[in-house]
């Protein structure tokens, strides 16, 4: 039996933190612990704005709940900060920031791309309270949420969405939706640790993490297929059965060889 997720306000510790994460990910080791990795970010000297507090916070509430829950993902994250372009590595932030904190990957998908579906540019601050106070009363909370927290969770969804660049600023509280599309390299990455992580391939398709970037079972076969043009796999569809063929047999070898496309 499943265990039911809630929404938690994790994502007042830290929005999209960028910056901070590619730092944080370039000073890592195998095998470091959370407060491993907060002495040498203390020592480094590379956060001098930043108090030791406040970075004990992002090491341990932002970074730790994305990125080191699994060996595997730090792993390739470490081998892909420096070949990966900005835009790439940031797509892949956000699949890991999504996963890590249900509530924005909802957001995302029920009402982000919804707007986009239908037609509209903006984004406004009072779509997304509007998003948190009707989940809280539809219990995906553990308890209920004040109205004060409804606000700032509403502000932290639009702040992340505008760090990961699916929202540029255009007023106080508005936002428009940008024209944001997964980038190719990061859809390879992305099937094959689907793959790896056990999926079979017509679960790889269903996968809840394309719709982050909108695309529905049709949209993934078109992107599989792009792929399979470019040798990274061998894409076969029939009767609604999917059947893929994997040329690389592990993350580090796609990685090898994407990075040098």
């Amino acid at each position: 039996m499943t265990r039911q997720r809630y929404y938690t306000t994790q994502l007042q510790a830290g929005l999209g933190l960028l910056d901070e994460t590619r730092q944080l990910l370039q000073l890592y080791q195998p095998g470091m612990a959370a407060s491993q990795l907060y002495d040498a970010a203390l020592a480094s000297g590379r956060f001098p704005l930043v108090t030791a507090r406040r970075l004990r916070n992002i090491v341990a509430e932002c970074f730790a709940p994305r990125f080191l829950r699994d060996p595997e993902v730090i792993k390739q994250l470490k081998l892909l900060v420096e070949r990966f372009t900005t835009a790439e590595l940031n797509q892949l932030l956000f699949i890991y920031t999504a996963r890590a904190n249900l509530v924005l990957a909802d957001f995302v998908r029920e009402v982000y791309w919804a707007r986009y579906s239908a037609g509209r540019n903006d984004l406004d601050l009072e779509d997304a309270r509007t998003f948190v106070a009707n989940s809280v009363r539809e219990g995906k909370t553990q308890k209920p949420w004040s109205e004060i927290t409804i606000k700032r969770i509403s502000s932290y969804l639009m702040g992340c969405c505008a760090d990961y660049g699916l929202l540029a600023t255009t007023g106080r509280s508005q936002r428009s939706i940008t024209a944001y599309r997964i980038l190719p390299r990061v859809a390879a990455y992305l099937a094959y640790e689907l793959k790896f992580s056990g999926l079979g391939d017509n679960q790889i398709v269903a996968s809840p993490d394309w719709e982050l970037f909108g695309l529905q079972h049709a949209d993934v076969r078109d992107q599989l297929k792009r792929l399979s043009l470019q040798g990274l796999l061998i894409f076969q569809a029939a009767s609604g059965v999917v059947h893929i063929g994997w040329t690389y047999k592990s993350m580090e070898e796609l990685i090898d060889v994407i990075a040098q496309s």
